[in-house]
């Protein structure tokens, strides 16, 4: 089964593109949920009422990887400003890039009392080849909320190893945050956000 992780972020953008960030959220999990894929969701520190700076989507499933595809580069939205009533600008900007969360794990390491682990099926939802077996793994990063799926192997083992690569991959992403360069990149410049060479546009 195809696995993809998706990091969908506002840069340094303002309030506007964290409620982009919302939006976007939405529209995966419905776009994932006709597809057959499954869906995880774990968002970044801080997150507001207005919706978290950065996410990560995890999807799994045959239409996983063309899914991702279709979403990946900047996303534009336009609507009028919620939060700035007169604000004249009207169009906000999310980037999507997919992302490998085990090799993003190398440096973390995790307190096994901080983790809970959940079996479930590992086929997706709706899917013909539905495996009758609970070998996929969710593990919850207690202290945080975080969550990584792994379903892509048959064993419970494998699957309850890569998902905690994941989740420290996560943690390493979206919590404990190096201050190198390309991280500071990644994360916090709004440059990183090509404005004008959307690959979609919503209008809310």
């Amino acid at each position: 089964m195809t696995s993809v992780d998706l990091l969908v972020t506002s840069g340094n953008g303002p309030t506007e593109c964290r409620i982009a960030v919302s939006r976007l959220i939405d529209i995966l999990n419905l776009e994932a949920k006709k597809l057959g894929c499954s869906i995880e969701i774990s968002v970044g520190s801080m997150p507001d009422r207005h919706g978290p700076k950065s996410a990560v989507v995890s999807l799994a499933g045959e239409a996983a990887a063309s899914l991702a595809a279709d979403y990946t580069g900047t996303i534009k939205f336009l609507f009028k400003s919620p939060v700035r009533p007169g604000h004249k600008r009207q169009n906000w900007f999310v980037s999507v890039q997919t992302i490998d969360l085990v090799s993003e794990s190398a440096e973390v390491v995790l307190d096994p009392a901080d983790l809970r682990f959940e079996t479930l099926r590992a086929g997706g939802p709706g899917g013909q080849h539905q495996n009758t077996t609970d070998s996929a793994v969710r593990v919850v990063h207690i202290p945080t909320g975080l969550t990584a799926m792994a379903r892509d192997e048959r064993s419970q083992h494998r699957n309850r190893a890569l998902a905690i690569q994941r989740l420290t991959g996560l943690l390493d992403m979206l919590e404990h945050r190096k201050a190198d360069a390309a991280r500071q990149e990644r994360f916090l410049a709004n440059r990183a956000i090509e404005r004008g060479n959307e690959v979609k546009t919503f209008r809310l």
